[in-house]
């Protein structure tokens, strides 16, 4: 009986996880589904120039020039970039200047992870540096990124590192990872400070320093808060890569590819729509690198140590 019983608690914790990672990808299809749906919806019940009371605008154009179909944004895809012989498809050039964005977008993800990290231990460690560091840290956030772009961009040409000049990228990067170490400061250090009270008894019972206790159990206990931090994060990391794109001017990436399509979407947006998808998807394949980390710390991502079980 008791063999059995042991089967069955087994059992039910990896079909509830199978159920979940099946209904995952389902429910994400219905959403796109449904927001597609609502699109074409609009794009049918609302006039082409939209609907105004009193003079001002309550609901937007839905022309091609504003709201294309669906399916003109696939189809754009597979048009030429420009009327040249050979030219690449316009879903070639988004790859192109995607991938570009992808690697500026990781780099200031890893950064602002790595500063995000380093500021959430040592807030933990010195109170004094919480107290004196948190409040900037969260007032860094209300500056406008766009307004911050250029003068980062700005400081950066008058700087050399090791005889080297600063490039555009690197201006990017930093303005990626300026979004993104937020989250993971904040969800790092509520994480650190996750564990029962029992456990940090039972390793000062141990007489165990403070960088043990940080290894064994204030580490493990921080995994479920960071993983949805360093979720935000990524997200963030290309957002902040896109709008440094284009605030700064800078080539290459999908952020200058909207700029060139919105330029060419005089009555036809669909090109337009179809950069934004690529900037879309290319926060999806970011936030989806961060999965494979929680796979990684599976482990950890079901209780804090030394919390019990409340099932």
């Amino acid at each position: 009986m008791t063999s059995l019983l042991d089967q069955a608690a087994v059992v039910a914790p990896t079909s509830a996880g199978a159920n979940r990672g099946v209904r995952r990808p389902v429910m994400a299809m219905v959403a796109v589904g449904s927001l597609l749906a609502v699109w074409e919806l609009v794009k049918v019940l609302v006039p082409e120039n939209g609907v105004s009371v009193a003079g001002v605008r309550v609901l937007p154009r839905t022309d091609d020039g504003a709201l294309p179909h669906v399916w003109s944004v696939l189809a754009a895809l597979t048009e030429p970039e420009v009327n040249v012989a050979g030219a690449r498809s316009v879903g070639a050039a988004i790859v192109s200047s995607g991938l570009f964005t992808f690697g500026l977008a990781v780099l200031g993800f890893a950064l602002g992870t790595v500063v995000g990290l380093l500021l959430a231990v040592t807030m933990q460690r010195f109170v004094w540096v919480e107290r004196s560091v948190l409040p900037y840290v969260i007032v860094s956030q209300t500056v406008p990124l766009i307004a911050l772009a250029p003068l980062v961009a700005g400081w950066g040409g008058k700087i050399a590192i090791g005889g080297y000049a600063w490039q555009p990228w690197m201006s990017i990067t930093v303005i990626a990872s300026y979004l993104a170490f937020f989250p993971v400061a904040v969800g790092m250090l509520r994480g650190l400070r996750a564990p029962d009270r029992a456990a940090l008894d039972l390793m000062h019972s141990y007489a165990a320093g403070w960088w043990s206790t940080l290894v064994r159990v204030r580490l493990p206990a921080s995994v479920p808060h960071l993983i949805p931090a360093l979720r935000l994060a990524a997200a963030a990391a290309v957002i902040g890569a896109v709008v440094a794109e284009i605030s700064t001017g800078t080539t290459g990436g999908i952020g200058r590819q909207i700029i060139v399509f919105s330029q060419q979407a005089t009555g036809d947006a669909s090109r337009l729509y179809a950069a934004v998808l690529g900037a879309a998807v290319l926060g999806l394949v970011v936030t989806a690198l961060v999965s494979l980390l929680d796979i990684a710390l599976g482990r950890y991502a079901g209780r804090s140590p030394g919390r019990k079980d409340r099932s």
